[in-house]
């Protein structure tokens, strides 16, 4: 079966979050249709890793230059998620892929509201960085939280 839906890899239970756990089960990891993919991991950060957010902006701002993506520690870590969020985007290219579901609030894959970026857990309007590429070059992103039927059927 051919893949049509990326989806962030924590999403089906995978351990690849900052802080080496995973989401709640939305996806069944057995779904040959959906890519499980973690954009942090493959731009080459670690599990576990320092959490990371956005400073000075949203993902549309880091991939315009104007924001970069900052460990809590201050360590600059906007090449890994530029990196991955590239591959994202081939990924889709290379699989026809025209939706993505992707962890809600995260600097690499929130598409509506992601932290600040002073770590003290307030939520700005944004995206992070794969999810604003992705929107970029035409694929369809939305959270988990979405309406199941958004995803279920594609």
């Amino acid at each position: 079966m051919k893949c049509n839906i990326l989806a962030s890899a924590c999403l089906a239970g995978k351990e690849c979050r900052y802080d080496g756990t995973s989401n709640k089960m939305v996806f069944d990891d057995s779904r040959d249709d959906v890519l499980l993919f973690c954009p942090e991991v493959e731009g080459g950060l670690p599990t576990p890793r320092e959490p990371a957010e956005i400073m000075g902006g949203d993902g549309y701002d880091v991939l315009a230059g104007r924001a970069k993506v900052v460990s809590k520690t201050g360590k600059d870590v906007t090449r890994q998620f530029v990196n991955g969020a590239v591959t994202a985007v081939l990924l889709c290219k290379k699989n026809d892929i025209r939706l993505a579901v992707l962890k809600s609030k995260s600097p690499s894959c929130g598409c509506q509201k992601i932290y600040n970026g002073t770590f003290s857990g307030d939520l700005i309007d944004g995206c992070g960085v794969t999810a604003a590429l992705l929107s970029y070059f035409g694929i369809k992103v939305i959270d988990e939280n979405a309406e199941r039927s958004l995803y279920e059927e594609n």
